[in-house]
């Protein structure tokens, strides 16, 4: 599912895309209505922006919904549909189905990308992090193949161009913004935030959110290289549409965008002023 929106002035050349993924019982269409205040908010700066809305392929059962007694069936009496990118083991440190919830953004990334950036609510935002971490490079592929001869998760493959292509399906993201996300519990995970994710990163904590705890959202913020970006609003578990929480959001992102034109720049620079050998 992919929205447009148009407003002022760009700061990049072409149209802003952002890969919108959606929390643990959402789905695309129900994490665009939710997020309806964020996705005006950033095209009143970016022209013809669009924004795509995947769902997580694992459809859940009412067992796997915390209180599910109370919300499997909507306002018209039809079963809700609720969906996840991949679901806890009884355990809880394992991710059953994440290679699957992997291979949906992929398949997203091929057919709607290259995407500027991700924002991530909840699962959502764990599985932001993830993404932003698979894009960073040949380096946190090697890094994956060093930790699956461990035991550790293995790289997906959907994330590469072709099986047999150490390319990726597109270049890092410029940016992520995460609301009440968290890292991945066990080690077999290391891979997605050792060494840290560079993609430059914002965090959205709420003070009183009950569902993902502040320490469980630290630890991502922990696993991202660089000066922290977090901002703290005072609700629980949601997107913030209040005026400040949106601005900080825009802000991000331009800032993201300059900074990424900035390190071009440099380089550029930097290759011309290279002695030529003749």
């Amino acid at each position: 599912m992919a929205t447009n929106g148009a407003s002022s002035t760009p700061s990049i050349a072409h149209p802003l895309k952002v890969l919108m993924l959606h929390g643990y019982t959402q789905s695309g269409p129900l994490f665009h209505a939710k997020s309806g205040a964020l996705e005006k908010a950033i095209c009143r700066s970016f022209p013809n922006a669009s924004f795509s809305y995947p769902t997580g392929p694992m459809r859940l059962r009412p067992a796997d919904i915390p209180g599910f007694e109370s919300i499997t069936r909507n306002a018209d009496g039809n079963e809700t549909e609720a969906y996840a990118w991949w679901r806890r083991s009884n355990a809880g440190l394992e991710y059953l189905g994440l290679q699957e919830g992997l291979a949906k953004i992929a398949a997203t990334i091929k057919e709607e990308g290259p995407f500027d950036g991700v924002v991530g609510f909840s699962q959502g935002g764990c599985a932001a992090g993830m993404v932003a971490a698979l894009l960073e490079g040949t380096e946190r592929v090697k890094g994956f193949e060093r930790r699956e001869k461990e035991g550790g998760f293995p790289y997906p493959s959907s994330f590469l161009r072709s099986e047999d292509s150490a390319g990726l399906v597109q270049p890092p993201l410029k940016f992520a913004i995460i609301y009440s996300g968290f890292a991945a519990p066990s080690e077999i995970y290391s891979g997605f935030y050792d060494p840290p994710i560079t993609t430059p990163t914002l965090h959205f904590i709420g003070s009183l959110d009950s569902v993902v705890e502040e320490a469980r959202s630290r630890k991502l913020i922990g696993a991202c290289a660089g000066e922290e970006k977090v901002v703290v609003h005072p609700g629980g578990h949601f997107v913030p549409s209040q005026k400040a929480f949106l601005e900080a959001a825009v802000g991000f992102v331009l800032e993201s965008l300059q900074e990424k034109k900035r390190k071009e720049a440099r380089e550029e620079e930097r290759v011309e002023d290279m002695e030529v050998p003749f």
